[in-house]
């Protein structure tokens, strides 16, 4: 038997012990935490994004799809944004 083959067999899975799938939801109290760090550290970005992703509860891949285009109107940034699907 080659070498290789056996090696395979012999690795551990990347994920043996973790937790996968679903995660349970963030707790009011974890989200305030987030928040405050954020807004220490002045990362203005990573606030509204994380404040997007909990008003509007979109995946990070749409998220990070976002233009400001979606969320403004000429110059204007919008008070509420409707999410579509």
């Amino acid at each position: 038997m080659d070498q290789s083959t056996n090696s395979h067999r012999d690795k551990e899975p990347w994920n043996k012990g973790k937790l996968v799938g679903q995660k349970p939801p963030l707790k009011l109290k974890e989200i305030w935490a987030i928040r405050i760090r954020l807004q220490i550290a002045n990362r203005v970005r990573d606030l509204a994004l994380f404040n997007l992703a909990i008003d509007s509860k979109l995946r990070a891949c749409d998220l990070v799809k976002l233009r400001v285009r979606d969320v403004s109107h000429g110059d204007r940034i919008a008070k509420r944004a409707m999410v579509m699907q």
